[in-house]
């Protein structure tokens, strides 16, 4: 379906705005914007699919191309830290598609891994309308334009900061660390979480994050920077 509607117009003039690419197919556009709890008949789900694995292919000969001589074992560990959840949400944030998504309002409300879940699916579902309305050309300029600067980080090819912080706390303490939550504040739709994480003969660390899990995240990438473990500047 062409775009007709002032609606629909103001639709693909946000979505040219943060794609590059000039929509003519408005059911294919708010397809791809619109959760199942919203009751419009179409969602995004099968696009999200499709855009999975157009972003798979494309990143992956992104991360191939740019590290030459990178092992496979780095190779993945790259492609997973660009293709995971909370880059895509992070992504989805950063570009303004979090409020075009159409949604019932028991889903607006969603916090913690769901509200991330919910946005990565999305940014996977415009992907896939990126790929389906212009090509795998246009779907590869609109990924590049975001993630290219991300491949080049000298983070990404770290492993799961958690993971990392596991492993090591087995090395050095023979224990498991422990996460506690210190303070929720902010409204239910939009919270910030503090998290502690404590190592038996460590010193603590502590962070802040819009989940538990980002939260969590940063607690132990500041203990994995503060002893040496990754490479780095620790802040505060």
């Amino acid at each position: 379906m062409a775009v007709k509607s002032s609606a629909d117009a103001d639709l693909a003039a946000s979505v040219e705005a943060i794609t590059g690419l000039a929509f003519t197919d408005a059911a294919l556009l708010r397809r791809a914007l619109t959760h199942a709890s919203a009751g419009e008949g179409k969602d995004y789900q099968r696009l999200e699919f499709l855009g999975d694995r157009v972003l798979g292919l494309v990143v992956a000969q992104m991360v191939f191309e740019a590290n030459p001589g990178a092992p496979e074992g780095e190779l993945s560990l790259r492609l997973n830290a660009l293709v995971n959840a909370e880059t895509l949400a992070e992504i989805a944030d950063e570009i303004g598609l979090s409020r075009l998504i159409v949604a019932g309002s028991e889903l607006r409300t969603l916090t913690g891994r769901k509200r991330v879940n919910l946005r990565a699916d999305v940014m996977e579902a415009l992907i896939a309308a990126v790929y389906l309305e212009g090509g795998l050309e246009a779907a590869r300029r609109f990924i590049g334009r975001y993630w290219e600067g991300r491949s080049k980080a000298p983070t990404a090819a770290r492993r799961d900061a958690k993971t990392e912080l596991q492993e090591w706390a087995h090395q050095v303490a023979k224990a498991s660390p422990l996460y506690v939550v210190e303070s929720r504040e902010g409204p239910d739709h939009d919270p910030v979480f503090e998290v502690s994480v404590r190592i038996a003969g460590v010193r603590p660390a502590s962070a802040r994050g819009r989940s538990k899990r980002e939260a969590e995240q940063a607690a132990a990438t500041a203990i994995l920077l503060r002893e040496g473990v990754w490479a780095g500047e620790v802040e505060g």
